[in-house]
């Protein structure tokens, strides 16, 4: 089942933070972003964000899930934790400071 465009946009506007937080649609779907680096995912209409140390508050919070099936797991954010929770944005920044800076695409031609 593909994500709604209304989901994404719901998600970003409770995130807040204006510029820090983007989607991009892949493949029905799509990534979240946390200054420009991929912290998660939008997947039927649900927040998946990435299992590592700097998100492992959310474990106490959120169930793990697949992304899609053979995926690893992702944290499984409730709505009323995207919603109520002033904490999960910082958590996505803290996630984006401890990620690599993505690799410059190759232009083709």
């Amino acid at each position: 089942m593909a994500t709604s465009k209304e989901t994404a946009t719901f998600i970003l506007e409770a995130l807040g933070q204006g510029e820090r937080f983007s989607v991009k649609p892949m493949f029905g779907e799509f990534a979240i972003y946390a200054d420009g680096k991929t912290v998660g995912f939008i997947c039927d209409d649900q927040l998946l964000l990435k299992v590592m140390p700097e998100s492992a508050d959310l474990d106490a919070l959120c169930e793990r899930a697949q992304a899609y099936p053979g995926s690893k797991d992702y944290y499984l954010v409730p709505e009323d934790l995207i919603t109520g929770d002033r904490k999960l944005p910082k958590l996505m920044l803290r996630m984006a400071e401890a990620l690599p800076v993505p690799k410059a695409k190759k232009k083709k031609g």
